[in-house]
């Protein structure tokens, strides 16, 4: 089971960059960064909303499920 990241997809439609959206948020590019890689164990739903808030989408539309092949 995993949980996909798709916040460089959403980045790359919206024409912005990490460091313009860290900016709008507050929070640092690293953190979003790590976010972005799917490094992170979880996330806040503040910063989930600030995020869907500036790029103008839903949460499902950052996150996906993939379920493991058994």
């Amino acid at each position: 089971m995993a949980i996909i990241v798709r916040l460089d997809v959403m980045l790359a439609l919206r024409k912005m960059k990490s460091k313009d959206l860290a900016c709008r948020i507050g929070v640092s590019e690293q953190n979003l960064s790590l976010l972005k890689s799917g490094k992170v164990r979880g996330v806040r739903f503040e910063t989930l909303a600030a995020i869907c808030r500036e790029l103008d989408c839903q949460p499902g539309d950052l996150l996906e499920f993939v379920a493991d092949d058994l």
